[in-house]
């Protein structure tokens, strides 16, 4: 072995080592409306006990990508440490009328609109270049088979980026889970109630061996 291969192999392994300690920075992604920002505040409070940004029922309210950094994570002995990233919801359009059925006048509406268009933009600028994994967030009541979905799902597999998708809203009589793992075979599916902490333990095992 030359000196300069040693030499090599010595720096590899040191840049590892340093990879390794660096938070991974995993995105919370999904349509609007999913329950994103309710599992980031209850990520966030659980493991630091303080919350990451606001929630609401009108759509969009997550519009500029929000990061809680260095949450450490803990489940049956694994540790991982993570930077968490709530993006605003990805919709293949926003109309400004949508946000009038929630009392906003027009102008505020229209500035909404454009606030959450430019906000998608900034989500998916996130995943092509800044995110090491994806927590994937669908609303269990709704058809899984939307664009939306099945284009954010198709670039994380592309860019082989490891992903958990979960199926929120279990705690709502109309949930229907199993269309999510029927719909994305290829990924493991956790049922989950962001609101009300059901099943919670079991993605946290899963952000642990996923993502750690």
């Amino acid at each position: 072995m030359t000196i300069v291969t040693e030499l090599k192999q010595k720096f590899s392994s040191f840049i590892d080592i340093f990879d390794d300690q660096k938070p991974k920075r995993i995105g919370i992604y999904g349509p609007p409306n999913t329950g994103k920002s309710t599992l980031a505040n209850r990520i966030s409070k659980d493991w630091t006990d303080e919350p990451l940004g606001t929630e609401c029922e009108v759509p969009h309210e997550t519009r500029r990508a929000k990061k809680k950094s260095n949450v450490e994570i803990e489940h049956n002995g694994k540790k991982v440490n993570i930077d968490i990233v709530d993006t605003p919801g990805v919709a293949t359009e926003v109309d400004a009328d949508e946000f009038q059925e929630y009392g906003l006048d027009s102008e505020s509406s229209e500035r909404r609109a454009k606030e959450a268009t430019d906000g998608i933009a900034d989500a998916m600028k996130w995943l092509k270049r800044d995110i090491d994994g994806v927590i994937y967030m669908m609303d269990s009541t709704e058809d899984p088979f939307t664009q939306v979905n099945m284009m954010v799902i198709g670039i994380i597999e592309n860019k082989d980026i490891p992903v958990l998708v979960l199926a929120n809203k279990i705690d709502k009589v109309e949930s229907k889970p199993e269309t999510i793992a029927d719909a994305y075979p290829q990924h493991k599916t956790i049922p989950v109630s962001a609101k009300e902490g059901d099943n919670m333990d079991e993605v946290y095992k899963n952000i642990a061996e996923t993502f750690g």
